[in-house]
């Protein structure tokens, strides 16, 4: 006996310290419930069928020993806790004194009196609790009740009994178990009579407002376990336990109205509905947002019902699995949280789906209602952004451009030439997932005057494709002009954005064909005023045109030999308007001994 009680205590405490430890382990086997099909009656028997095939009763002297491991303390290694107060005691059995032995369903509501070799509902551990002596006293055999009985256990109104917040639930889903697995117990509403228990609309009511907690899915998982329970253990399951859904079509009617929706989302005709979150964008390096969203789940229609919630990709939420419900006898709301796990280290996509199902199994109700209530979905996203890299050109990362419309004939019709501002994709030298593209200035520089520019400030150009604008030359004046233009760009306005810039230069000669090469005043002669003018300017920059520089325009950087020999080779050309003083020969030479040098500029003819 004692090395009994010293394996026992063993088992607890490895029980107690590791096979709670994960949720998973309170499920039943997959295919425990297949045959499980129907709905009302059909699902009765259906159930019954379950939880007697394979079944071994147990007496109701081995619960002396076996509830210390089916209604342990998880928190206390080696006590359990008593039903309606929820004490943690001592699980050593001491002939009833700490704790005795309760009968959910009471001993004179059924057939038979207990003893210790007494089995069936009088003895099976899914239909007893351990219990304080006295409380179990002033219980008595009073039925439950009533329905909308809150608080602390104890006597009630109309010879009704409260289990209690805690166990209210727990113990009318104890009473559906001894109803369907024991076929002549019934419940009914109102007090009982020979082998009947109630109220049933009370045990209703709190089936769906005290749900199957952590305790009781434990409870349920020991009775039924050998690998937990290896000397007690029933190998039968409560079914209402692990489908709490089930009770409704079992115990009520087939015509459940529930319907579930989220509150802002876009709802359906078949009583489903959809809620987008988009928790944003944020650059990869930066800190982690917050990634949670509070979620407002509404109940329409009168009856109560469980749902299930489920999560997909990066989704998370705070409320999981299927033991959630909605309270019976009119709307309800459920508030919980939503979110998603996200890495901004990297670049890329966070997204998760949370899936809401109405698990109730009956269709009486008709579309958008019970078991034909469409599912609810929550779709979150997040996306971390790397940088844009912003190009002259689609195909390659080009910071600078220029664009040289060469020499134009004054007052000729110039095309525009296009130029492309691109976000460059990921196979053109940008990076993976990268953020919209914004230019933000411009600033011109130079001649700008002398040219069109068609482009102008933009925001939110995606990665991969590019902003088209065209730029032309002005040829209303003579001259060569050139401009630069400083392109300021940015990615989207978020934290850690970067800048950056481009560079674009523009620049051209418009060529007046009236103005003989040399003809520096633009009178229509070469001759001594050109000459004039060249001397007054010489050395001096050729942008913005010199002082009185009003015909052919110079070339290079400065009134230097270029503009010189251009004169020289076509002095004489043209007939001024005025008379003018002919240079001597000798000035001629001796303006070519001192000044001219070997010819770089081709006479323009």
């Amino acid at each position: 006996m004692h090395f009994f009680r010293a394996a026992l205590s063993l088992a607890v405490l490895l029980f107690v310290g590791n096979g709670w430890a994960n949720d998973v382990d309170f499920l039943p086997p997959p295919s425990y419930y297949a045959g499980a099909t129907g709905t009302g009656a059909a699902l009765k028997s259906q159930l019954q069928s379950i939880t007697s095939t394979g079944h071994i009763q147990r007496t109701y002297g081995d619960f002396r020993n076996s509830a210390i491991i089916h209604d342990a303390d998880p928190n206390n290694p080696g006590n359990i806790l008593l039903t309606y107060n929820r004490a943690s005691v001592s699980g050593t059995w001491d002939s009833g004194s700490t704790w005795n032995r309760e009968h959910v369903w009471p001993q004179s509501l059924q057939t038979g009196s207990a003893n210790n070799s007494s089995v069936g509902n009088l003895g099976d551990p899914h239909s007893l609790r351990p219990s304080n002596p006295s409380i179990n006293t002033s219980r008595g055999n009073d039925p439950f009740g009533l329905v909308n009985t809150t608080g602390s256990f104890g006597a009630v109104a109309g010879g009704y009994y409260y289990p209690g917040d805690a166990d209210a639930g727990d113990l009318a889903r104890s009473l559906f178990y001894s109803a369907t697995r024991y076929s002549g117990l019934t419940l009914v509403n109102g007090q009982p009579g020979s082998n009947q228990m109630g109220d049933l609309a009370s045990l209703v009511q709190w089936h769906y407002r005290d749900e199957p907690d952590t305790f009781e899915r434990r409870r349920n998982q020991a009775v039924y376990s050998s690998g937990l329970n290896p000397s007690y253990y029933t190998n039968n399951r409560n079914p209402y336990v692990d489908h709490p859904e089930f009770v409704w079509s079992v115990f009520v009617d087939n015509q459940n109205d529930s319907q579930v929706t989220l509150a802002g989302g876009s709802a359906s005709a078949d009583g489903s509905s959809v809620l987008a979150l988009d928790f944003g964008r944020v650059y990869v390096g930066q800190p982690t947002p917050t990634l949670t969203q509070s979620i407002t789940l509404d109940k329409g229609g009168s009856d109560g019902t469980y749902f299930q919630v489920t999560t997909a990709g990066a989704a998370t939420s705070s409320l999981t699995g299927r033991h959630n419900a909605f309270r019976n006898g009119g709307t309800d709301t459920r508030t919980f949280d939503v979110g998603i796990t996200a890495n901004t280290a990297l670049p890329g996509i966070a997204s998760g789906v949370v899936t809401i199902d109405n698990l109730d199994i009956t269709t009486g109700a008709g579309v958008g209602r019970g078991a034909q209530d469409g599912n609810d979905l929550i779709a979150m996203s997040l996306a971390v952004l790397s940088h844009p890299v912003a190009s002259f050109s689609t195909a390659m990362e080009t910071r600078a451009a220029t664009i040289d419309f060469g020499q134009v004939a004054l007052g000729d019709s110039v095309a525009g030439i296009e130029l492309a501002i691109a976000n460059l994709g990921v196979g053109s030298g940008g990076s993976l997932f990268a953020a919209d593209l914004d230019l933000d200035t411009i600033l011109g520089l130079g001649d700008t005057a002398a040219f069109s520019l068609g482009l102008s400030a933009f925001s939110g150009l995606s990665q991969g494709a590019a902003s088209l604008a065209s730029a032309s030359l002005m040829t209303s004046m003579a001259g060569v002009f050139e401009a630069t233009y400083t392109l300021a760009l940015s990615g989207e306005d978020l934290a850690g954005e970067q800048m950056q810039t481009l560079a674009l230069t523009l620049r051209g000669e418009v060529i007046d064909a009236a103005i003989q090469p040399g003809d520096f005043t633009g009178d229509g002669a070469v001759d001594n005023f050109d000459l004039n003018l060249l001397l007054l300017n010489w050395g001096a920059p050729t942008s913005p045109l010199p002082l009185g520089w009003n015909g052919d325009p110079p070339i290079g950087g400065s009134v230097d030999n270029d503009e010189l020999n251009a004169m020289l080779l076509n002095w004489g050309a043209g007939t001024s308007s005025v008379a003018v003083p002919e240079p001597t020969g000798l000035v001629l030479v001796a303006l070519l001994g001192g000044l001219l040098s070997p010819c770089r500029r081709v006479p323009r003819s």
